[in-house]
């Protein structure tokens, strides 16, 4: 009987002494990057037949062929440079399948090679299923760490016995039941985080933090009635319920299409037929033999089929896109009978694997043939570097402005790079920054040993020899034409003695968007502070309420804003102070002043860092000039690192006398954004951008990729400046790309996020907002700021977010 959820012989793995559990698809993948062909022909063996089941739902029986094998090539050249899937092959490449299809359908003259927009980090959804990746049982499951999800996928989606899915995890049977079980509990709380997170009413919060309990029964007597009385009277938390008591049916309903597409339920009955595995491994050695471009390629006879089938694949992916050796690819090793192999025990395997078998004693598995090793490569010296280089647009590339492009590299071998030489080609229209223009150098910040100029097309980047282990990252500073063409976004090649890996961003040119102020890499997060320099008079009856957050009459438009000056100083005419404490050990990388006021008519402000006695006059760099119902209003910045890298960690910041206008409807203020060092936390990408966007009035919302973040399941830090909020006005939204965000500070309504609210400051900050919000950012994040009935100046945005290791 042929197991088509693992792809073999069906066999029930019981781990008994002596007995090895089989290698697991992780194991493989990992034996893949090293160069070793049979692993990946074993995971051709157990996968082919659901590529075969979903390419047949999508195209012809006879075009199937051709989109299984150039999907394995596509998946095979990305894991030799050190890309692709960590566990969960199945997904994967069903998604690289419906992409493929996709592609050879809307872009048939593409290079067969190019593989780099290939990558499914999520997942492809088709556009008749628009939408449903923002279901709450999809994001949750999305959430979830791979394993889990492609135990999921497994015995849920595809509907899998736990015997028939031992194989591909390593596991036996009864260690993929309690895997499954610990992940549908798993999902379970990350469905219910979701729901507390989109701020549920009141009286609902505590009931959603203990129905998971109920749902498996743990709950006391009492209180499970007291879940029960009010799930029966809320409709909201009835379909809560009924959710979690099935999610096995959510995850076929919303999960299965979300993967395979509108053709799940196709692919789910094709998969479970028997002829799902037709035509075997010699049909596609044939298809892989006519795709490799008729190089040479020794085969020894009696090779079993299996390496037969991985040599053909490997050799087939060993040329890059423009034919040259793809060096970044470790050769094979020559491989030994194959023979199951002890994977290490993970945090999330609910059992010990068993002792290693003698190598000695006979294949538990009569009948199956003897596997032969390939014919002998040249060998490389055990321990090799690998990279893994990636190349992006930090926020967007928006015509006549500024921006940074970034190169990032990872050495995930077990030996440190040779030299490294990067080769960035910028899009058509965008140069690398020269030096002496605004006094900017081309690298933006740290530079982490790089060192950059400019060459045709780009930019030539040297660092010494990456360790084992270690990433690094440098970010150019680019100008973008007036008139530079919508484009395919910057390229990179990095050159490691014999190594080389190639790299592509998704995005080029936008005609809008915001552009990148600064970024960095490493144990990094943001901070903001700011205050408000006009306020409503302190004699006006009702303005010591007003200032308290309460009454009212919380919208500068309702008074006459006169000037505020609370420095105790005679040397200044209007003056406001923010606290901020940095993190423990933590240090400033970067530092940037913005300040805005009422009128067109800028210039400099006064800044006083803690500690100082006398202020330090601020010259703006950068200053635009924008039309609110009001008039028009300005927004300036400066960089002022140097002035805030000496300060002390904790205390109170000064900024005085910024250009402004009294009387109603009128604001002035200022914030501090920085990108602070904090050693608690993980390694992080922080980027700031520069937005000064009009929210309201005719634009109702406005949306701002956050490119060149790469952020791993967890929250990331927003912090962000707006200018002329009123708090009375409500219908200000903030996204992340998950709903609406509940700001850290202010009146916390997610209804209404720019309420005259700064950190720093316990009192209304009239038209002043600096917010905090936290969410988990997507694979394609962006900002969203949306407004009701109030018109707003969206200045900068700063955010951090773990990186995807």
């Amino acid at each position: 009987m042929r197991n088509v959820c693992a792809g073999q012989p069906f066999v029930i793995v019981r781990p008994i002494m002596g007995v090895e559990l089989p290698q697991s698809d992780a194991s493989l993948l990992q034996a893949a990057r090293q160069g070793d062909a049979t692993a990946y022909g074993r995971l051709y063996e157990r996968h082919v037949a659901a590529a075969r089941a979903m390419a047949r739902q999508l195209v012809r029986r006879a075009e199937a062929e051709d989109v299984v094998t150039e999907a394995f090539t596509k998946i095979l050249d990305l894991v030799g440079r050190g890309g692709g899937p960590e566990s969960g092959f199945r997904t994967y490449l069903l998604t690289v399948v419906r992409r493929t299809v996709h592609d050879r359908s809307k872009l048939a003259g593409r290079q067969a090679g190019e593989v780099e927009g290939y990558d499914p980090a999520v997942p492809f959804v088709d556009p008749a299923l628009a939408g449903l990746e923002r279901s709450l049982i999809a994001r949750a499951y999305l959430s979830l760490p791979e394993r889990w999800r492609a135990v999921l996928w497994h015995t849920q989606v595809e509907r899998c016995k736990p015997a028939a899915v031992a194989p591909l995890l390593g596991l036996s049977a009864n260690g993929v039941a309690a895997l499954a079980y610990r992940a549908r509990e798993g999902l379970r709380r990350a469905y219910l985080q979701m729901h507390l997170g989109a701020a549920p009413p009141h009286d609902c919060r505590p009931v959603l933090g203990k129905m998971g309990a109920y749902v498996r029964g743990g709950l006391a007597r009492r209180e499970a009635r007291a879940v029960e009385r009010h799930v029966d009277g809320c409709e909201e938390c009835h379909g809560v319920i009924l959710e979690l008591t099935d999610v096995n049916r959510g995850l076929r309903v919303l999960v299965g299409p979300l993967i395979a597409g509108p053709m799940f339920g196709g692919y789910a009955a094709a998969l479970a037929r028997p002829d799902a595995a037709e035509s075997g491994p010699h049909h596609a050695i044939r298809r892989l033999w006519r795709a490799r471009r008729r190089q040479p390629v020794m085969l020894v006879a009696g090779v079993a089929v299996t390496v037969a089938a991985a040599a053909s694949l490997w050799q087939t992916a060993g040329k890059a896109p423009d034919g040259t050796p793809a060096t970044s690819t470790v050769a094979a090793q020559p491989s030994e009978p194959v023979r199951a192999v002890r994977v290490p025990p993970q945090g999330d395997d609910p059992e010990q694997m068993p002792p290693q078998e003698n190598p000695d004693q006979p294949s538990p598995r009569g009948g199956e043939p003897e596997r032969v090793p390939p014919p002998p490569v040249e060998q490389e010296p055990a321990g090799q570097a690998r990279l893994r280089a990636t190349v992006d647009v930090l926020g967007a590339l928006v015509r006549a402005q500024p921006g940074i492009v970034g190169l990032r590299l990872r050495n995930y071998g077990s030996r440190p790079s040779e030299e490294l030489t990067a080769y960035v080609t910028l899009p058509p229209g965008v140069t690398l920054m020269p030096p002496e223009r605004r006094g900017l150098p081309a690298v933006v910040g740290p530079a982490d040993g790089w060192e950059c100029r400019p060459s045709v097309g780009g930019a030539r980047c040297t660092r010494e020899p990456l360790g084992a282990g270690r990433a690094t990252a440098v970010f150019l500073r680019v100008v973008v034409a007036r008139r530079a063409p919508r484009s395919t976004g910057p390229a990179a090649r990095v050159d490691a003695g014999p190594l080389r890996v190639r790299a592509r961003a998704g995005k080029g040119v936008r005609a809008t968007g915001a552009p990148a102020r600064f970024a960095a890499d490493g144990k990094v997060t943001v901070r903001a502070v700011g205050n408000a320099l006009l306020s409503c008079p302190e004699e006006s009856p009702g303005c010591a309420q007003a200032r308290r957050r309460e009454g009212g009459r919380r919208d500068n438009d309702l008074w006459p804003m006169a000037a505020v000056d609370r420095d105790g100083t005679l040397g200044t005419a209007t003056s406001s102070g923010a606290r901020l404490s940095l993190p423990k050990g933590g240090r400033v990388v970067w530092a940037g002043l913005y300040w805005s006021a009422g009128g067109a008519n800028t210039g400099p402000i006064r800044f006083r860092p803690p500690g100082k006695r006398k202020y330090a006059t601020i010259r703006p760099s950068h200053v635009a000039v924008r039309e609110l119902p009001q008039g028009p209003v300005y927004h300036a910045f400066a960089d002022v690192t140097g002035l805030a890298a000496g300060a002390s960690r904790t205390g109170v910041w000064w900024a005085a006398d910024a250009p402004m206008e009294v009387g109603a409807s009128r604001h002035a203020g200022w914030s501090l954004v920085l990108v602070v060092t904090d050693p608690a936390q993980p390694y992080s990408q922080a980027v700031v951008l520069d937005a000064a966007t009009v929210v309201g009035g005719p634009v109702r919302r406005v949306s701002l990729p956050l490119g060149g973040l790469r952020p791993a399941a967890t929250p990331a830090r927003a912090a962000l400046v707006t200018w002329e909020g009123d708090a009375d006005l409500k219908g200000d939204k903030v996204s992340l790309g998950s709903g609406a965000l509940r700001p850290a500070g202010g009146d916390r309504d997610l209804a209404n996020v720019f309420d005259g609210s700064s950190g720093g400051v316990a009192e209304m900050t009239f038209g002043v907002d600096v917010d905090t919000v936290s969410a988990e950012l997507g694979a394609d994040p962006g900002l969203t700021i949306a407004t009701g009935k109030d018109a707003v100046l969206f200045g900068a945005a700063a955010i951090s977010v773990r990186a995807r290791s």
